[in-house]
């Protein structure tokens, strides 16, 4: 083994180890004295990939396989980078390519399935996905992926028996305790542990549940994200609440995820539990933003919360965040109001915005003083309607019961189906749905149509 190949080796372990900035230091030093190292251009193109510089990686990757062409490793990992770019249909060139170099080829094959998961070609997922599934018939991810689209389709007894899988996942969190997890035993005058396995959303989605649990006779302790811990302290159903940044001390009988819990009780199209409002706001909170608000904004009939960014670490981001510029159509809309509901990452865009009608903005100390989401939640019941992306604030408005347009990309999160334009997990939600991947102008102005459309009934949303 040459020197250069050693330094790969070793770089690789460091890479594997999480120190992806040292790993790739190591590659560029062996690319300075070898330019010419396909290899060393791979694995360099793997660490970018795995800090999110996704272009940086396409052209790393390109450059191994301009040395060495026939490279089904650099292939694939070129094809999954253009995946994560939008580059659709580069991204299956490049499968293809490293499954006809080396036919027996599982990553291909999957990645190749997931491409077509994300942008909606359901058909060719499955087929890709069964290609892989003959390789290696035990792979967690891939039976994890399998969920996903089986609860995309409504086939909820399916999707939960394989979405189990993900448990199996490299990059799940375990939790061990000593305590058996909830299978459906009789909870009659027992305590159970209900965790955050996912996102804010997920969490906020899925809380829910503890609800049915205590119905059920259950003493419910919801241990989930520090963010949240105000917010669902209006949440009936949770016996004790604990930021999930600390250990839990309390004595319990089973544990379960809050997403398990779903599993666990078979939910489907016929049960979803929908009772909203589940989370509720402090009367004094709503009552003085209502008084805030007025002092504000000037009076109108017709008030529009606005949303279109998501985390931007989300890997599917680029598939269900939107630019600002596609909700102008709503600044046509006679006598309304738009408001911010935009925080972080995205709000820059509020520059830029050039339409008829100007965005309010709110205070830049919104959820500071009172915990997070909770001024947020309090101006969302002085709002007649929100507008957003598939972000944590589409599942808040539907847990408030407030009147919510959720814009979805072309191929959505499973929850919100196929083919549909309400939700069955928030009643008060329409859901309005991409019709060509990358066209959200048409998204922004359905959105406009429908809400014109509202406005002209007579009744009144605003609290």
């Amino acid at each position: 083994m040459s020197d250069s190949q050693q330094k790969l080796v070793a770089a690789w372990r460091v890479h594997q180890q999480g120190n992806i900035a040292a790993a790739k230091q190591i590659y560029q030093e062996v690319l300075q004295k070898e330019p010419n190292n396909a290899n060393a251009w791979c694995y360099l193109g793997i660490a970018l990939h795995d800090q999110r510089d996704y272009a940086s990686a396409v052209k790393a990757y390109e450059k191994s396989i301009a040395i060495q062409p026939s490279f089904p490793i650099a292939l694939n990992n070129l094809g999954n980078s253009l995946r994560y770019l939008g580059r659709i249909e580069e991204s299956d060139l490049r499968f293809q390519q490293a499954i006809l170099i080396k036919p027996d080829y599982f990553n291909a094959y999957r990645n190749r399935g997931t491409l077509h998961a994300w942008t909606g070609r359901i058909d060719l997922a499955l087929k890709y996905y069964a290609d892989a599934m003959r390789l290696q018939p035990q792979d967690a991810e891939l039976h994890r992926n399998l969920g996903v689209i089986h609860l995309l389709q409504g086939d909820f007894k399916t999707g939960w028996q394989e979405y189990r899988h993900r448990w199996n996942c490299v990059e799940a969190i375990q939790h061990r305790y000593a305590q058996p997890k909830w299978n459906g035993q009789d909870l009659q005058g027992k305590t159970i542990l209900l965790y955050a396995e996912q996102g804010l959303g997920d969490t906020i989605h899925f809380v829910r549940y503890a609800k049915i649990l205590q119905q059920r006779g259950a003493r419910t302790i919801v241990h989930s994200q520090p963010q949240l811990t105000a917010l669902l302290q209006g949440c009936p159903g949770i016996s004790s609440l604990v930021p999930n940044t600390w250990k839990i001390e309390q004595p319990f009988d089973y544990h379960c995820s809050l997403i398990d819990v779903a599993d666990v009780l078979k939910t489907d199209l016929a049960n979803i539990p929908n009772d909203v409002p589940y989370v509720h706001i402090p009367a004094n909170l709503v009552g003085y933003w209502k008084r805030k608000l007025d002092e504000l904004l000037p009076p109108s009939k017709h008030r529009i919360g606005l949303v279109w960014q998501g985390n931007p670490d989300h890997q599917a981001d680029m598939f269900r965040s939107f630019p600002l510029s596609s909700l102008e159509p709503l600044s046509q809309l006679d006598d309304v109001q738009l408001i911010s509901l935009q925080f972080g990452p995205g709000s820059q865009q509020l520059k830029q915005w050039t339409a008829s009608k100007p965005i309010y903005t709110l205070p830049e100390d919104i959820d500071r003083s009172s915990g997070a989401f909770m001024d947020t939640a309090a101006i969302l019941h002085h709002l007649d309607w929100i507008v957003t992306s598939d972000t944590s604030m589409a599942h808040l408005a539907g847990a408030l019961a407030r009147p919510t347009l959720i814009l979805l990309g072309f191929t959505p999160d499973w929850r919100w189906l196929l083919d549909r334009s309400d939700s069955p997990w928030y009643p008060t939600a329409k859901l309005v749905r991409q019709a060509t991947i990358g066209k959200w102008q048409e998204v922004g102005q359905q959105a406009a149509d429908i809400l014109a459309d509202e406005f002209r009934k007579p009744q009144t949303t605003r609290t």
